[in-house]
């Protein structure tokens, strides 16, 4: 079985709209065709990610970033224009991190994946 690369994750670092918030991403993730990977995105310390709305992009090469979707709570939630439901969001309070899942990740989905508040 090969193992195929298909997610390169990106901007290990991102500003959120308040300049004393800072998230973390990891330098990068993978996953073979038809899995599930799950990116993360935790807020710094002495901030709480319950109040926020994490934001998600994806950007290909030569692309501008492109919006995904956005992730309060389960009851406010919505995906971008065209964007296939395999992707989802979510929150973990505990951790004070928020995720980005993609199901059954397709070859198109090959890019840099940001979050933002």
């Amino acid at each position: 079985m090969l193992w195929a690369p298909l997610i390169v994750l990106l901007g290990t670092c991102c500003t959120g709209s308040s300049s004393q918030n800072v998230l973390t991403q990891p330098p990068s993730a993978s996953v073979s065709p038809g899995n599930t990977v799950k990116l993360s995105c935790t807020m710094s310390s002495g901030t709480s990610i319950s109040g926020y709305t994490v934001y998600w992009y994806q950007q290909k090469p030569g692309s501008s970033p492109r919006y995904l979707l956005y992730y309060y709570s389960e009851s406010s939630k919505g995906q971008g224009s065209g964007v296939p439901a395999r992707f989802s969001g979510s929150k973990d309070t505990s951790s004070n991190t928020g995720y980005l899942t993609i199901s059954g990740a397709l070859a198109e989905d090959d890019a840099d994946y940001y979050c933002a508040v």
